[in-house]
């Protein structure tokens, strides 16, 4: 499984950005992303950090706390794409904004089996 994020940019203190995942391939299993997907960030100097996720046969959503009620994550009926609108940005929510996807609900790092390769996003003050 392949993922590619877009969308990730520089914006000011309180707007939006939208990211997007696209998933190519299928898993070892015939899945074509697993049993969910997901979004992961990376600040400088930091540990991967959980952001959201959905997963496929129930339409459950995660979030981290910080970011509930001002991000929103939502995927397709082919589980092939995945979406995280970001809106009332912070400064503090700058940095590599991952794609994952896997058979896991979990919100560790290294329960997921597929990582995209990174998408910056930087909010100034």
């Amino acid at each position: 499984v392949q993922l590619v994020e877009s969308g990730g940019g520089w914006v000011q203190t309180g707007g939006s950005l939208r990211l997007s995942c696209l998933a190519s391939g299928r898993t070892s299993d015939g899945y074509s992303t697993g049993y969910s997907m997901g979004w992961f960030r990376q600040a400088p100097g930091q540990d991967r950090e959980f952001v959201a996720l959905i997963t496929w046969r129930t339409g459950t959503v995660a979030y981290l706390d910080d970011v509930k009620g001002r991000f929103t994550i939502s995927g397709n009926n082919a589980e092939t794409t995945v979406h995280l609108q970001m809106n009332s940005l912070k400064p503090e929510d700058t940095a590599v904004y991952y794609c994952v996807a896997g058979f896991t609900t979990q919100a560790t790092a290294r329960y997921w089996d597929y990582w995209g390769p990174g998408t910056q996003v930087t909010v100034s003050s």
